[in-house]
Parts: C-alpha cells; structure tokens; sequence
C-alpha cells in the first residue's frame, strides 16, 4: 500500500485536504523513514484516525445542511398535510374525500408532523439552528400550475403522491452524505422507509379511483396528471444498474421488460434536482 500515493488521490478531489492536515502531512510522509518500526498493518488506523481529525468539523456542518434540506421538504409534506385536512381553504376538496381516506390521511400527517418534529431536536443536538417554515410560506398550487388544488380532491392526492415519491428520492439522494455518523444516517433510512409507504398508500388510493397507475413507479413519467411534474420522476427509466442492463436479464418469459427493469430499482435525485422541483410550492 502506497500511502503517499492515496494521500495525493484524495487531494485530486479535495484541494483543500491538505491544509486540513497540516502539519500532519509532514508526519506522515516521514512514516517511510520508520522502516521496520511500523507495521504495515497498522497504517489503515492511522489513516482512519487522521481523517477523522480532519473532516470531524466539516462533517458535522454537512450534515447539519443535509438535515435542514430533509427538514425543509418534511415542512413542505407536513403542512399540506396539515392545510388539506383541517384549513377551511381546502373544504371543498376536503368534501370529496371518504372516511376511509381520511383515515389514511390522517395517519401520515402525524407521520410527516413527527418527521419535522425529530429533524428539528437532531439538527438541535448537532449544534446547527433548523430551518422553519409556516403555513404562510407555502404556495400548493405551485405558482398556478395545479389551481384546482383546493377544490379537487383527485388533484390534490395527485400532488401528495408527488410529493412523497419526490422525498422518497430525495432521501436516497443524501445517504452518502450521512455515512460519517450511523445513527443520523439510520433515522434517515428509516424516514425514507416510511416515505416510500406513504407513497404506495396514496399510489393504492388514487388507483382505487381510477386512475391508471400501480402502487410503485414505472418509468419516468408516472403520475397520472400530465407532464407538469416530470421532474420528479427524471431518471426513473433507467434500466442499467452498475454494469449491468437489466433488460439483457432474462425474465419470467424473455428478457426482463422495460417497464419491469424501472420498477426494480428507485432512483435519486440530487439536490438541485429536487429544489428545482419544490421551489414553485415556496412563496
């Protein structure tokens, strides 16, 4: 193992890694000198010790910004939870909603309240200040683009699909970020979990309506009310995972399907992806 070499790597993709371990760096390239006095084994912990050193403050502030991004879009989630079940605003599309529904319904609006509520006491306890948000800020028919969002119960189970099918990506979109601290990044894989279901459940109503659409995405154009939130399924017909092209698989009969091929695999969404999606839904 060539310690130099992977020190000299790790600065093609961070310029700044070398003034973070200064002068550390000195010491380490010395190490050669110590000849038989160190272990080649032990190299890995010293390694592992000097990163942590280095990035222990940057990761704490990343990940502070990847909570607050979360905890922006469960306010997003939340108070159209919060705004389509009790705002007299949305009573006429309230109307048109069953008790069966409303049940559901209410269930995940608890889910996204608790959401905001624990990503708030996490980014707390990191030392970062959480992003808020109040009924005031939002704009649920995206700048015009869904204007019967108050009225139509169809339309506004359409938007709460996105948005759950936009935050189950999202989510999947940051676990890299969160992997230098494993219990944040497991609340967050759990969060996703949940998010998914809220997606399948809301997909299961609006099936039940009629709408044609499964209780998982097919493709990247998948909502079942035009093309005005594409981009919240961009990518999801990818069909090659790593080096693989599922549709060269061989399926029940034949090769694996398009159609089938998108519907094993979720893909994420970046960042700027998904603000590009939520921005219109924000005063």
């Amino acid at each position: 193992m060539d310690l130099l070499n992977i020190i000299e790597e790790i600065e093609k993709v961070d310029p700044e890694f070398q003034e973070k371990i200064s002068p550390r760096r000195a010491a380490i390239k010395n190490i050669t000198s110590f000849g038989s006095k160190v272990a080649v084994a032990a190299l890995p912990f010293a390694l592992g010790s000097l990163f942590k050193k280095a990035y222990a403050q940057q990761s704490t502030s990343a990940i502070v910004g990847v909570l607050n991004y979360a905890l922006q879009l469960e306010f997003l989630e939340a108070n159209f939870y919060n705004a389509g079940l009790t705002s007299t605003t949305f009573a006429t599309m309230k109307a048109g909603l069953s008790a069966s529904e409303l049940a559901g319904l209410t269930l995940i609006q608890t889910d996204e309240n608790n959401h905001v509520k624990y990503l708030q006491g996490v980014i707390t306890q990191l030392g970062g200040t959480p992003v808020n948000f109040t009924a005031a800020n939002f704009d649920f028919t995206a700048k015009g683009t869904f204007p019967m969002v108050y009225t139509s119960s169809d339309i506004w189970l359409a938007v709460a699909e996105t948005f759950e099918d936009t935050g189950v990506r999202a989510y999947k979109g940051q676990a890299t970020a969160l992997l230098r601290n494993k219990t944040v990044l497991t609340a967050a894989l759990n969060i996703h979990s949940v998010e998914a279901r809220h997606a399948s459940h809301l997909r299961m109503l609006r099936r039940a309506r009629g709408v044609s659409i499964k209780p998982w995405i097919t493709g990247a154009n998948d909502t079942g009310i035009g093309t005005s939130v594409n981009a919240s399924y961009a990518g999801e017909d990818n069909v090659v995972q790593g080096p693989v092209t599922i549709t060269n698989l061989p399926g029940v009969s034949g090769n694996t399907s398009v159609n089938a091929a998108t519907e094993a695999f979720d893909e994420p969404l970046t960042m700027p992806q998904v603000v590009q999606i939520v921005t219109p839904f924000f005063k």
